[in-house]
């Protein structure tokens, strides 16, 4: 209400002397307003006023801060200023004896300070959260209700007790609460006094709900792994939400590793690419940990690092002129054994060798080592390959140079003629007598120019060697003279009997001819028989 708003005008104060209903020996006494709701630190004007006969004496009894600003023989306007609090200033008269007429003054202010108290960072779903709602200051209490919401809808009303009032509601929270804001509002009803409804409302305070399930994170890792060599680590949990708010640390050694995290709608999935050094050969701890509302879940396992390099495998030369010894070792690290291929069964070591007395077939031959080691019950295999390179003078043999060789004029062969040798001899085939050379490859056709008797050299920094090679090729001379001699002999042959034939068959048709002529000449000449 207005600080003027409980002011009369003069004549309708004078008015209502004459309207007070009677009193005591006829004398009666009024103050207007009889209520009043003003705010705090407001100025409101109060009217006393007397029927009495004589001439009375008026006043207005309070300790509020009061000055007459109008006056008639029967009536008195006392302004009452900066009032801070409830009262109830009382008017009396001296009219032969005291009468009084109390008022009620009501002061009405808005709270100072509504809030809601900060609520967990999070809330696990399914559990019980307590919204509190403090409320400082605010008049006349009896009219103020506070009121605490979820978004817009109402929660809980209760009035506001004590200063500072606290109210309070548990809420049990749910997944759909998450990022739901809450607050609290005040509201100050004096529409009964001819005012309004005043409302003051806090700040809103979101809520983060979250679930993490009991089970531990599953940890995919291999069990033993070789130092310096990467492998994956793969942690994931199902069950969460809101899975994108979880946090996945991985940890080897108490050192966390540097991971990626994928998010699915209720699990998360963290890799990690790891590469242990020797510094940390042993039995090391890795750890998942995923975090979400301020909780762990962790899971921990155990990986063995270990060091396994391959044998070391050794000739004591890698290349040698044939004939000469050659030592073939190998060796592992201790805890290891070998086995040395080409060395006959022996009690398990880490060590093994043999000797050898190289020769041509022992060149580019490779020899194998394959160590063997258990580590934390499983075995593991390294294998080691060395080449052996030897030194041997030319070879030239049956097998891959025949000394012979016999082909028809015009099939279609192929001369073979190789030389071996390390180093590669070089390999020349010369005909004796005209010094021609060997044709060595494909003959297509074969020719008779190329038969004869050659020399083979085959000749290399480690030595010389020789072969004879002879190719003959066979032919039929003439051949095409006899074919058309015969030709023709055939085909006069067939001419002739063709025309010893056709005069053969015309003398025959003549004498057959010349026959039945004379048989038709002997009827005509033979007399008829009488009859």
């Amino acid at each position: 209400m207005a600080p003027g708003a409980a002011r009369l005008a003069l004549p309708a104060l004078l008015a209502l002397i004459g309207v007070l209903p009677p009193g005591l020996g006829g004398a009666q006494i009024s103050v207007h307003p009889p209520e009043a709701t003003i705010p705090r630190g407001g100025t409101i004007q109060v009217n006393c006023s007397t029927s009495c006969d004589q001439t009375p004496t008026l006043g207005l009894e309070t300790q509020l801060t009061k000055k007459e600003v109008a006056h008639g023989s029967h009536w008195k306007v006392f302004e009452l200023s900066d009032v801070q609090e409830d009262s109830h200033p009382i008017c009396f008269v001296n009219c032969g004896y005291q009468m009084m007429a109390p008022m009620s003054l009501t002061v009405y202010w808005f709270p100072e300070r509504v809030e809601l108290l900060p609520l967990p960072r999070w809330q696990p779903v399914g559990e019980n959260i307590t919204l509190r709602c403090q409320v400082a200051g605010g008049a006349p209490r009896r009219n103020l209700t506070v009121v605490l919401l979820r978004g817009e809808e109402e929660l809980s009303r209760q009035p506001a007790v004590g200063e500072p009032a606290e109210v309070t509601v548990a809420v049990l929270a749910g997944r759909e609460d998450h990022l739901a804001n809450f607050s609290c509002r005040t509201e100050l009803d004096l529409r009964p006094g001819g005012l309004g409804l005043f409302q003051n409302s806090s700040a809103p305070r979101q809520l983060q709900t979250f679930v993490l399930p009991e089970t531990q994170p599953r940890l995919a890792t291999p069990t033993i792994v070789e130092v310096g060599t990467q492998w994956t680590v793969n942690c994931t949990l199902d069950g969460l939400f809101p899975a994108a708010e979880a946090k996945v640390i991985l940890m080897l050694a108490e050192k966390t590793l540097d991971s990626t995290s994928l998010y699915s709608k209720d699990s998360v999935l963290a890799m990690a690419n790891v590469k242990a050094n020797s510094q940390e050969e042993g039995i090391q701890q890795l750890a998942c940990v995923v975090t979400l509302g301020g909780r762990d879940q962790k899971r921990e396992e155990n990986v063995v690092l270990y060091s396994f390099p391959a044998p070391s495998l050794t000739l004591s030369e890698p290349e040698v002129s044939e004939g000469t010894v050659v030592t073939v070792e190998c060796e592992a690290q201790a805890g290891a054994t070998v086995l040395l291929e080409g060395l006959s069964s022996e009690s398990p070591a880490h060590r093994a060798e043999f000797r050898l007395n190289a020769s041509a077939a022992d060149h580019r031959r490779s020899f194998s080592c394959s160590a063997t080691l258990i580590v934390a019950g499983h075995l593991l295999h390294k294998n080691q390959i060395r080449e052996l390179r030897v030194l041997y003078g030319p070879r030239l043999d049956e097998r891959d140079c025949p000394g012979n060789w016999t082909w028809e004029e015009g099939s279609q062969q192929t001369l073979r003629c190789q030389a071996w040798g390390n180093p590669v001899p070089e390999l020349k085939c010369h005909r004796k007598g005209d010094n021609a050379l060997l044709p060595i490859g494909d003959l297509r056709p074969v020719k008779r120019e190329v038969a004869g008797t050659y020399l083979c050299e085959a000749r290399s920094p480690r030595g010389v060697t020789r072969r004879e090679v002879v190719l003959n090729v066979t032919y039929h001379q003439n051949n095409m003279a006899i074919i058309i001699v015969v030709a023709v002999a055939v085909l006069l042959g067939t001419v002739s009997g063709a025309a010893y034939l056709y005069n053969r068959q015309r003398k025959i048709q003549k004498y057959k001819l010349q026959k039945a002529q004379e048989a038709a000449a002997m009827k005509l000449n033979t007399p008829a028989t009488p009859p």
